[in-house]
């Protein structure tokens, strides 16, 4: 058989696979209709106000800080004033603040760094009427960055604190 026969088969099987009836993934073509045909949005999403990913994404799951600081600044501030209001709405759901810092610097004094960022994040969350039982802290110092560089752009985004949703209050 010719390759060009043989790309022509392959081709048409791969055309005709792809027709498929739209409605068995739920009426709209959605799979397993979560968007339920009628614009809603499905658990879970970002278009969800008690998900997780409308926390992470439209709250902000994250501050930052300066160098060798700990204290908030003003935008941290507005965005933990939201991570309050959410978590005072969705009850059910604990956080673990993580502290982070960049690479410059021992690995001790970045742990302890780390520490005092995720507990003044903590602070003002509890400050804000979210119960202390409900909040944990750990520090990463500089052991997790999300970008990797030697220069000012990368340590900025590294000098965080990072709010981490769980389901399920225990305690």
């Amino acid at each position: 058989m010719k390759t060009s026969t043989k790309i022509l088969l392959l081709v048409a099987g791969l055309a005709l696979s792809a027709c498929t009836d739209p409605s068995r993934l739920g009426g709209d073509g959605a799979a397993g209709g979560i968007n339920g045909g009628n614009g809603a949005f499905g658990a879970g999403s970002v278009n969800d106000p008690t998900s997780v990913a409308y926390f992470n994404q439209a709250v902000g799951d994250r501050v930052l800080f300066a160098v060798d600081q700990s204290t908030l600044s003003d935008a941290g501030r507005v965005v933990l004033d939201g991570q309050a209001v959410w978590l005072q709405t969705n009850t059910d759901f604990t956080a673990i603040i993580e502290g982070h810092a960049d690479e410059q610097g021992t690995r001790e004094y970045n742990v302890a760094l780390g520490a005092r960022r995720a507990n003044a994040a903590r602070e003002y969350l509890i400050s804000r009427g979210v119960a202390g039982n409900r909040l944990r802290t750990v520090s990463y110092g500089k052991e997790r960055p999300i970008e990797i560089c030697s220069n000012e752009a990368c340590y900025a985004k590294n000098r965080r604190a990072v709010t981490v949703l769980a389901s399920g209050l225990t305690g």
